[in-house]
């Protein structure tokens, strides 16, 4: 088994917008290495710190990366179960919450965790390997039409079609079990351009199928749904994305809690009563500096968006 590691991307910028208070209450929905967690420590002697992850090998790494703190509680869950997780430890509001979406550098990396079409390996991409299902079971079982929705929503491809189509075809003859299986049948789908070699709808059908293996755009916005309730007056709530379609999720999001008044503009006064919730800390999304992209390339595509509780 490698070695966890995994550099957090953002890690000031996201500590800073979180502004940490001195006895404060924080949730990492997604807590990983404790890299983020770690510098929340740090910041300011905080009453309580729940770190939550559904991968149970990065709460190990976690739980060794905290040992030297007395406020920590760690859960084994999704992030999306925020209010179960809260109200199990009587915690009815926090000063702040974070959550980094998406695969680690660690699951990446590490070949038998079945993420990466670069490492021989069994087809797996489960952040939870407490669940049954896996992408062996989505490439070997879905449908075609089930598998080319996926890759065309989840993975934006214009060949998603022709890749479920190729999918289907080889599992016939034998069942899809390795990433370099899987990454040779969709190579054979899409058709070569100058200068494309077809590695990038390799990647865009992985990040798909992981994405419907573990159900990430539901979790989030689940979780969007359930974890302002929980912040207190000024509390914040700090995401950190990696792809448009995550990013999308939380933008709208984001954007429908920090609306007042949704009456049609003709209408003299205000009929709906609705109000805004949130203020939009971040008007435009926080990205990496030139210099992070150049310690860690994957930090390139994040994108941090914060608000705050009116």
């Amino acid at each position: 088994m490698a070695e966890f590691k995994h550099i957090p991307v953002l890690k000031n910028e996201t500590i800073n917008l979180l502004n940490v208070k001195e006895d404060g209450i924080y949730v990492d929905g997604t807590i990983g290495g404790a890299g983020h967690s770690k510098e929340i420590e740090n910041k300011a002697r905080i009453k309580m710190l729940i770190g939550i992850d559904q991968d149970e090998e990065a709460l190990a790494k976690a739980k060794d990366t905290l040992k030297e703190y007395n406020n920590v509680t760690l859960i084994h869950d999704n992030f999306k179960n925020i209010n179960k997780v809260l109200n199990e430890l009587g915690v009815s509001e926090v000063d702040g919450i974070l959550v980094d979406i998406g695969v680690s550098s660690y699951q990446i990396d590490t070949a038998e965790r079945g993420f990466s079409f670069r490492l021989e390996s069994k087809l797996d991409m489960r952040m939870d390997k407490s669940k049954s299902f896996s992408a062996y079971n989505l490439v070997n079982e879905y449908s075609e039409s089930e598998i080319a929705r996926i890759i065309k929503d989840y993975g934006e491809d214009k060949f998603a079609k022709s890749i479920a189509r190729h999918i289907v075809k080889a599992r016939e003859k034998n069942l899809i079990e390795t990433t370099k299986q899987l990454e040779e049948i969709i190579l054979s789908a899409v058709p070569r351009y100058k200068g494309q070699d077809g590695r990038s709808n390799v990647q865009r059908t992985f990040q798909a199928i992981r994405i419907e293996v573990n159900g990430e755009l539901d979790a989030l916005s689940e979780f969007l749904d359930k974890a302002v309730s929980f912040l207190k007056p000024n509390g914040r709530l700090a995401v950190i994305t990696f792809h448009s379609l995550e990013d999308r999720i939380v933008k709208q999001k984001f954007r429908e809690l920090a609306t007042g008044c949704i009456c049609p503009p003709d209408f003299p006064i205000c009929v709906c009563g609705h109000k805004a919730i949130v203020k939009i800390v971040t008007k435009h999304p926080v990205e990496a500096s030139d210099e992070e992209i150049n310690l860690n390339s994957r930090s390139a595509c994040a994108k941090l968006r914060v608000i705050e509780k009116i």
